[in-house]
């Protein structure tokens, strides 16, 4: 999903006008009750971005704020964990990896009737297009990158045992473990066959690298959208979005990002594939990659094909599980959400072309 908080200036995210209400009376005095300052809830509004967990901009007296939920309705076995996006904010709070500050975590017995979680409000910029065409030149660019690429570096070097996050993942290969959650999480929500789907599953099945006994923290969904910079430099602010966190391979958050620069910047996605990143000064993926690997004294990354292939079958799985939740009534964003049954097909396709030609 997209990042959620929201900021000031265009590259804010749009409200959906059109959602159901929360009961703000009810939640008034809940929030008056349960965070230290909060007064006079004013309106609360639903962040139109984001397929998973419903996100909402609180305008309150004392200050504006940001409320993360849980979608209604019946939901996959181990989705949608907001007590996790919040344990591991709040745990990274004073380290290298900047995050917003947590408020309030709910039971599921709330007033809105399912868990969720309040932040605070961070006033910066998203950047929706990786192209970055709100930039201001190729030198802001080219930092908007670099920073993005020391935030992940900084991120897999945090000491999960120091911030109390050691038992925040299953121990083992990491990868093992994801497959099998992500093969199960597309079965269940599975809605046609897709020839591609089926192919990839069982090349990465057999494909599958041994562990290599690399754990760091793990961000899940690692991209530009996810994350906030500073309204007036190339610095990032808050990294959003921790759904998909857990303690596994550093690899797989860089392979992703790097899997999304290889899509298309057309058909619902913002990617970059087919712009000249060269002309806008972008940096290449072996140079991001190199960049990565200098930061964390790394000699080099193998078995890439592997992992940029993992990503795309992991993002599948997720797309295809908004577009059952679609079908079944239960997504953030409905009319959206349908689209993710023909991005479940070009990412198969695209991750077997990857695989055929071992690029």
């Amino acid at each position: 999903m997209s990042g959620d908080a929201n900021t000031s200036d265009k590259s804010a995210p749009a409200l959906d006008k059109a959602a159901p209400a929360l009961d703000k009376a009810a939640l008034t005095l809940y929030l008056e009750a349960h965070i230290p300052g909060f007064a006079g809830l004013s309106a609360v509004e639903k962040f139109k971005s984001g397929q998973s967990n419903p996100t909402y901009l609180l305008t309150a007296a004392s200050d504006r704020y940001v409320l993360r939920a849980k979608p209604p309705g019946q939901l996959l076995k181990s989705a949608h964990q907001v007590d996790r996006e919040f344990r591991v904010m709040q745990a990274l709070a004073g380290t290298a990896v900047p995050v917003p500050r947590m408020l309030h975590l709910s039971g599921e017995d709330s007033p809105i009737g399912r868990m969720f979680y309040v932040m605070e409000f961070l006033d910066g910029r998203i950047f929706w297009d990786p192209s970055l065409p709100d930039a201001s030149g190729n030198g802001e660019r080219a930092a908007v990158y670099d920073a993005m690429n020391a935030t992940l570096a900084a991120l897999h070097d945090v000491d999960i045992e120091a911030v109390g996050l050691g038992d925040f993942g299953k121990p083992g290969s990491y990868f093992e473990r994801q497959f099998a959650r992500w093969t199960s999480q597309y079965r269940a929500s599975e809605t046609e066959e897709i020839t591609d789907m089926d192919r990839l599953t069982a090349w990465l099945e057999t494909h599958m690298p041994a562990d290599d006994g690399r754990v760091s923290l793990v961000h899940g969904d690692y991209r530009l959208d996810n994350m906030i910079f500073a309204k007036d430099e190339p610095r990032v602010i808050a990294v959003l979005d921790w759904e998909l966190s857990t303690l596994g391979h550093p690899f797989a958050d860089l392979a992703y990002q790097c899997m999304q620069w290889r899509l298309p910047h057309a058909s619902g996605f913002r990617g970059l594939g087919g712009v000249d990143r060269a002309v806008l000064g972008l940096p290449s993926e072996e140079a991001y990659v190199a960049a990565y690997c200098r930061r964390r004294s790394l000699d080099g990354i193998g078995n890439w094909t592997f992992f940029l292939a993992f990503s795309f079958f992991r993002l599948a799985a997720i797309c295809q599980g908004v577009y059952r939740r679609a079908l079944d009534g239960n997504a953030s964003n409905p009319e959206k959400a349908k689209t993710y049954g023909e991005a479940v097909k070009l990412l198969a396709a695209l991750a077997m072309d990857l695989i055929d030609r071992r690029i």
